[in-house]
This record gives structure tokens, C-alpha cells and sequence, in this order.
């Protein structure tokens, strides 16, 4: 419902879009990681044109007009390729094409002119967080060719929280659970830290990581990301906010240029 409602994290995503365009220059392309794309191995999407995929059900119709018609990036995929042969990766490619509700989403408030061509890359949920990374350092080399990486997931994900109590569901604005805040307050402390052993072990080190995360392929597109930017730079929260009292909206940047981008951030959202 962000798509409707931007709320706090629509707002955010506009401003990213700005510093985006400020820090960077537009992107070459975009190297899309949702949690609503998964492949038992990493495949990439190649088809010359995307479209919005309705990947839902049960949700306001209004949802199903919207649009996001933008360029794929066939070249890049070759690109991508080569490097996942050169680490000795498996990884596949498909001439399909569509956009998870997790991309256009997001990339709807980012870019809304659609300029920016996209590869969406699916990947194994069943793959380890350590392996995530994995993935993301092969991925490393893009981010000095123009690409910008973008994972989309969830930071807290756990809908029976919001829909499996058998009435309706909290308030959008509730306050948030204990333990919703504990987790993601542990994710933002260890981040600071750069305490990677940690992060990587989360499902046994953070509290409450079940609950905020009965299966966690909506955090892993986190790990993918910070496994291209690398183990140098501490992660950078650049937005906090919460839906439905559990739904963590909390977006994070990686690599050396991801404090100066949050500060950036920081001065969109104080005008």
C-alpha cells in the first residue's frame, strides 16, 4: 500500500531519489534485489523492456493501474554474468521481463520517470545470510561502473502480526511492539559497529529474529546489498519509520559513500 500511501517511507523515497541525482548523477542502471523475485540459483531477468507485475491479491484495486514501463538491461546482464563465472558462481539468465510489487514500488518514488534501465536479480531464500554476501561482493564491481544496487525486503517482516490475529488488523501508526523495536535497534547498533560476525549470525545472535522474521527472505536482499559495498564501511541507516506497529520501513546505504548520503537525506527531509 506504500504505492497509495507513501506515509513516512514514500516521503523518504523521493528525497532518496534527489540525493541520489545530487551525489551520483543518474545511474548507468539498477541492479533490482526484491524479496518477491527468488530462484532455487541467482537468475537474471534480461528482457529489453519491464512492466508492473501484480504480484498480490486481496488489496485496493487502484493498486492494479499503476505503471512502471521502463527499459531492462541486457547488456548488463552480461556483464553480470562474466563476473559470477570469474568467482566461479552459478548463476543463470531468463529473456523474461517484469517488476515484483518490491521493485516498482520503491523505484516509482526513486525515479518516477522511468530513465533508468533495471536488471532484476532473483535469488535463493533458502541461501545463508554469509551467502548473500557472497553474492554481493561478486556483485562489487558494478557499483564503480555506474550501477546502483538495490535490495527491497523488509527490516521486521511478520504479517500474522498484522492479519493472523483473526480480527482487524492494529492501527497503520500503533505503537510499536517491544519486540519489533528491540531487533531493529539491535540491527542499527551492530551496524554502527560493523560487528559482521554478528549480523551474518543474526538468526541466533539478534533478539526476537523469528518472530520478526518467521522466514527471512524479506531481510536478505539487506545482506546482498552490503556484500557489494564490502566489510570496510559500517552500514548507515538512512531512514527509520514503522507500520501497523511491526512493519519495519528502515532503509539502509552501504559503502564509503553512504554517510554523506544520509546526511543528505537528513537535509531533504528538514525543508
Amino acid at each position: 500500500m506504500t504505492a497509495l500511501e507513501p506515509r513516512e517511507a514514500g516521503r523518504f523515497m523521493q528525497d532518496l531519489g534527489h540525493a541520489l541525482d545530487e551525489q551520483f548523477g543518474r545511474p548507468r542502471a539498477i541492479l533490482s534485489i526484491s524479496a518477491h523475485s527468488l530462484a532455487a540459483t541467482p537468475t537474471l531477468w534480461t528482457a529489453s523492456q519491464h512492466r508492473a507485475i501484480y504480484d498480490f491479491g486481496g488489496f485496493d484495486p487502484r493498486l492494479r493501474s499503476l505503471r512502471y514501463d521502463v527499459a531492462g538491461a541486457p547488456e548488463l546482464a552480461e556483464e553480470v554474468i562474466h563476473l559470477a563465472r570469474q568467482a566461479g558462481l552459478a548463476m543463470q539468465s531468463r529473456p523474461q521481463g517484469g517488476l515484483d510489487h518490491g521493485a516498482w514500488t520503491p523505484l516509482r518514488y526513486v525515479y518516477p520517470d522511468a530513465e533508468v534501465p533495471v536488471l532484476p536479480l532473483a535469488f535463493n531464500p533458502h541461501a545463508s545470510p554469509a551467502q548473500q554476501f557472497a553474492l554481493g561482493q561478486v556483485l562489487s564491481p558494478l557499483a564503480d561502473q555506474g550501477v546502483l544496487i538495490m535490495g527491497s525486503g523488509s527490516i521486521t517482516h511478520n504479517l500474522g502480526l498484522v492479519f493472523g490475529a483473526g480480527g482487524p488488523p492494529p492501527a497503520i501508526d500503533a505503537a510499536e511492539l517491544p519486540a519489533s523495536a528491540t531487533f531493529r535497534n539491535w540491527l542499527l547498533e551492530r551496524s554502527a559497529a560493523r560487528d559482521w560476525p554478528a549480523l551474518l549470525d543474526y538468526r541466533a545472535q539478534a533478539p526476537f529474529a523469528a518472530a520478526m522474521h518467521p522466514s527471512d527472505e524479506h531481510f536478505l536482499p539487506w545482506f546482498i546489498a552490503a556484500g557489494a559495498a564490502g566489510l570496510t564501511d559500517a552500514p548507515q541507516r538512512i531512514h527509520a519509520s514503522l507500520t501497523f506497529g511491526s512493519l519495519g520501513m528502515d532503509a539502509y546505504a552501504f559503502g564509503p559513500e553512504a554517510e554523506r548520503l544520509a546526511a543528505l537525506i537528513r537535509d531533504a527531509s528538514a525543508l
